[in-house]
């Protein structure tokens, strides 16, 4: 009797985890097929702006300055009514997307499932021959955004092409390329859904839960204690041609009359993360900053600070960039003696002559 109610009871648990996995499957099946429904109509959607402002070009006149003032006077206009992805830049890569891909209708059916941040990596591809390949092969071998990326940037097409062992150049790939086709969160991670939808972003996907509860009393403190200081975005999106960035916080200070862009870092400071915040000071600058507004500053906060990139990276001598090292902890007075004492050095070298 024991036994058949042990044979039951293995039965039942085995019939309730087919169900489970069943269940997930059917979940998961909806939400691809969902998020590839966006992706189509976000594809269709950005092909046919860029097809009718060709159009207009063709019927006006032939010249490069007149497709420049349309593209800014419908960004202007379209901006009014969409917060996202109609931007002068946005609409410049739509026009492109195009021409790159006139055919469209057909070569849908060739590579359904490529989203519009694929397409936006192939526009960087010149080559017409390389294109197409990157596409066809995107599609047939179900590459993430990220592996056509680097494949992209590292030349794969061309060192396939002229290289005898073909294979050895495949497996090379396909390992270096293994972390990135193993996220299967990725189509959810993409920004460009949420822009389509004019929704914000999720910063749940690229911020951990320490960067979140620091940003939060970041936030609060210095509209508290910082003069002047007005806040205008949390996560703030910019889209660039080598991909998607997100500024943590962004400020206007109407005493100093310039934006005020903030970046966490919950890692030692790198010569990346110093460049990436340089890149958005000069974006803000060449992109947000009105005529009155002094340039823009940043300040990259981290976990350590480093003295050889305060003294030989671009932080040297720059009035715009900063960087600063935060704690988690409140530390005892001698602890933050010795802090105070080694971020006076850290600014010193930073702005040694």
């Amino acid at each position: 009797m024991e036994e058949e109610k042990n044979i039951t009871s293995a039965d039942s648990r085995n019939r309730t985890e087919g169900l489970l996995a069943d269940i997930r499957n059917i979940i998961e099946s909806g939400i691809r097929q969902a998020y590839h429904g966006v992706h189509f109509i976000t594809v269709q959607t950005y092909w046919k702006v860029g097809k009718r402002i060709v159009e207009e070009e063709q019927q006006g006149e032939e010249r490069a300055e007149y497709g420049a003032q349309l593209i800014n006077r419908l960004a202007e206009d379209l901006q009014k009514n969409y917060q996202k992805g109609y931007t002068p830049r946005d609409l410049r890569s739509y026009r492109q997307f195009y021409l790159c891909f006139r055919d469209l209708e057909n070569w849908h059916s060739r590579v359904p499932n490529l989203t519009w941040t694929h397409f936006r990596t192939l526009l960087r591809v010149t080559n017409d021959d390389a294109r197409y390949w990157y596409a066809n092969e995107a599609a047939k071998e179900m590459w993430s955004v990220r592996t056509l990326e680097r494949n992209v940037s590292s030349q794969y097409y061309f060192r396939l092409l002229q290289s005898p062992k073909k294979e050895a150049v495949i497996e090379e790939m396909k390992e270096l390329t293994a972390g990135f086709q193993a996220d299967k969160l990725e189509m959810i991670k993409n920004p460009v859904v949420a822009e389509f939808l004019q929704l914000q972003a999720n910063p749940d996907f690229t911020e951990s839960k320490l960067e979140r509860a620091i940003l939060k009393h970041l936030r609060s403190f210095i509209l508290e204690m910082g003069r002047g200081f007005a806040f205008m975005f949390e996560q703030y999106h910019l889209a660039t041609s080598g991909g998607d960035y997100f500024i943590d916080l962004v400020f206007y200070n109407v005493v100093l009359k310039c934006y005020f862009l903030i970046d966490l870092k919950t890692t030692r400071i790198t010569h990346q993360d110093v460049g990436q915040m340089d890149m958005y000071v000069r974006m803000f600058d060449e992109l947000k900053r009105t005529e009155g507004d002094n340039p823009t500053i940043g300040l990259l906060l981290c976990a350590e600070t480093d003295e050889d990139i305060a003294r030989y990276s671009v932080l040297n001598g720059n009035e715009q960039l900063f960087a600063a090292k935060y704690l988690t902890y409140l530390p005892t007075e001698e602890e933050l003696r010795r802090e105070i004492e080694q971020q006076k050095e850290f600014f010193r070298l930073q702005h040694k002559d």
